[in-house]
């Protein structure tokens, strides 16, 4: 039976919404296929539901390809589990918890990888259960601190996630791969763009992760790419150290005054003006060494001050940081951490002085004292002497400091060198589609998920997880498939088929629009008709603003025995004969061949 918009649960909106940054936050919401209920929580109207279930059933569709089962799990979920993994804690304030009436934590789960374990863990013991792929589509909650933009990043969403289970890492490769060409078929399937990216693990750990990211200027990750096929978001992005110099030969280090020259810029000037190189080149801010002061809040609640040393010409980027020291909270150090460790004199900090190492384990101060890897054995840096307004030439890495390890923090800029030698990388910008992890044995090992092996041995069972934003990706098609009118949804995943708009005044107009829709319901095409008592223009309005890939208009010429058949995406208008637009819209909805 065919949906008429007369009786559909839908009001459009002519202006946007006062919040609204983006195309599908804006288009979503005055389209009516979603309303907002308060930050980041949205309630899903009619339209909005059949776009989501589509969406949905070509998850389902792929993951049952790929050997997945599904199963579901509530929401509401105890603390036990997540406490045996350890993130209860590693969570922070990122998540919902709350207590029963008893005094019982609980949190709205934000993943389920604690409680797919504990299923399986309680139903299989032998490795002639595995490999054991399961998945289900449920509502995540995660406590977002600004939700914006809509759908793109919310408190409460919709998430495929997947597990799969298998006995070595050989099943957990082959599982991973399943998954991670089911996920390309999918993306293909919603004509989203994708590049795929290694990435940074965050709290699911494991050997091997990688995002989906859809390129987009609004998207809220950096990656990199490089003509020669390396890609990696910038957290996950790793430094191509040079090779270690000779450091015999070197001049000692020396001391020079320095007043007035907190910055790298005013130090760089006075360089140039006072201390010539010997070769004639200029001092750049290369040359320097820069010491960012960090304070890193670890997940027993210790605070813990540590310094960074980046070449001068680079900025520290806090997200790196936060991949480079997870699961520790990081930030800029504070006036309060400076005046806890009176060693550092802010503006002219370095590892050393002339009374000896004033960083590192071994130093007067304990402070630990992380490099950027391009400081390596062997160069040299004007950097802090730890005296007001004091700085040191020719401090030669492994000769006159030693640091405690390395600590990719400092920013990636086009050009830097790829990890694999494949060139210079570019950077762009993207959101992500979903995300792929190798978890191995860490929820495994926390949880006591053993089986017997062919031996008869207990041996622990290696996983991997699996993600898909269902209604991120929903909003990121209709972010990627819309024009200056409204949403053009792909056929895919369109709530209907064909429009149908009815625009004469007379019943006869009616009627036919209505024929031409109940003959397109028969040969399987989901049709909406706009019966409304409405101006033709109030119709066209919302045609283009609800995006249904095919239009047919029933209008003035049906006198003349012809419609209209619109095609939204490219606009195109063919006057079509009564008599034919039945077989003609069909031809358009029959799949393509393979």
């Amino acid at each position: 039976m065919v949906t008429r918009m007369s009786r559909l649960f839908l009001r459009t909106l002519r202006e946007d919404p006062a919040d609204a940054e983006f195309v599908s936050h804006r288009l979503l919401v005055r389209a009516g296929y979603i309303r907002r209920q308060g930050p980041g929580l949205w309630a899903w109207l009619p339209l909005g539901l059949r776009v989501k279930a589509k969406v949905e059933a070509i998850v389902r569709e792929e993951m049952e390809a790929a050997g997945a089962q599904e199963v579901h799990f509530p929401a509401l979920l105890p603390r036990e589990p997540y406490e045996a993994s350890g993130r209860w804690t590693e969570y922070g304030d990122g998540i919902f918890t709350l207590q029963d009436r008893k005094g019982d934590d609980y949190l709205l789960a934000p993943t389920h990888e604690e409680v797919f374990t504990l299923l399986v863990k309680d139903l299989y013991s032998s490795y002639k259960d595995l490999p054991l792929t399961i998945y289900q589509i449920q509502d995540k909650y995660r406590d977002e601190e600004r939700p914006r933009a809509g759908l793109l990043r919310g408190r409460e969403f919709t998430m495929k996630d997947a597990y799969s289970f298998d006995v070595d890492d050989e099943g957990l490769t082959a599982s991973y791969d399943l998954q991670r060409d089911a996920y390309e078929r999918i993306f293909r399937r919603l004509g989203l763009d994708y590049v795929i990216v290694s990435a940074h693990a965050g709290a699911m750990g494991g050997s091997r992760s990688e995002e989906f990211l859809h390129p987009t200027p609004i998207g809220d990750d950096t990656f990199v790419r490089t003509a020669g096929g390396y890609a990696a978001n910038v957290e996950a992005f790793r430094t191509l150290a040079p090779a270690p110099s000779e450091i015999e030969g070197q001049p000692a280090a020396a001391v020079f005054d320095s007043p007035a020259t907190p910055t790298i810029a005013t130090l760089v000037d006075l360089l140039n003006d006072h201390h010539p190189r010997e070769d004639g080149r200029a001092w750049s801010a290369a040359d320097t060494l820069k010491n960012v002061v960090l304070a890193l809040t670890h997940v027993d609640g210790r605070r813990e001050v540590v310094v960074v040393g980046i070449p001068g010409d680079r900025d520290a980027d806090l997200k790196r940081a936060e991949a480079a020291f997870y699961p520790a909270v990081v930030e800029a150090a504070t006036e309060a951490d400076f005046a806890a460790h009176p060693a550092l004199v802010k503006g002219y900090i370095g590892p050393w002085s002339p009374t000896g190492p004033v960083l590192g384990a071994d130093s007067a101060s304990g402070l630990r004292f992380l490099v950027d890897p391009r400081v390596v054995d062997g160069t040299a840096w004007v950097t802090g002497a730890n005296e007001d307004e004091r700085h040191v030439l020719s401090l030669v890495a492994g000769r006159d400091f030693a640091p405690d390890g390395t600590a990719e923090v400092a920013d990636v800029r086009v050009g830097d060198p790829a990890p694999d030698g494949s060139g210079p990388i570019e950077l762009a910008r993207g959101t992500e589609l979903g995300h792929v992890f190798a978890l191995g044995r860490k929820f495994a090992d926390a949880l006591g998920l053993k089986v017997l092996d062919p031996n008869g041995k207990l041996v622990t069972v290696t996983m991997g997880s699996y993600g898909i934003g269902v209604t991120r990706d929903l909003a990121l098609v209709a972010e990627a498939n819309a024009d200056d009118k409204g949403l053009v949804w792909p056929r895919s995943i369109a709530p209907f088929d064909v429009h149908v708009v009815a625009t004469g005044k007379d019943e006869a107009t009616l009627e036919e629009a209505e024929r031409i829709g109940r003959e397109l319901e028969l040969r399987g095409a989901d049709v909406l008709v706009d019966d409304r008592k409405a101006s033709p223009g109030v119709k066209f309005a919302d045609a283009e603003l609800l995006g249904m890939p095919t239009v047919v208009v029933v209008g003035r010429g049906l006198a003349d025995g012809m419609v209209e058949v619109w095609d939204r995406a490219s606009g195109e208008r063919t006057p079509t004969p009564v008599a034919e637009v039945v077989e003609r819209v069909a031809a358009l909805l029959a799949p393509e061949p393979v």
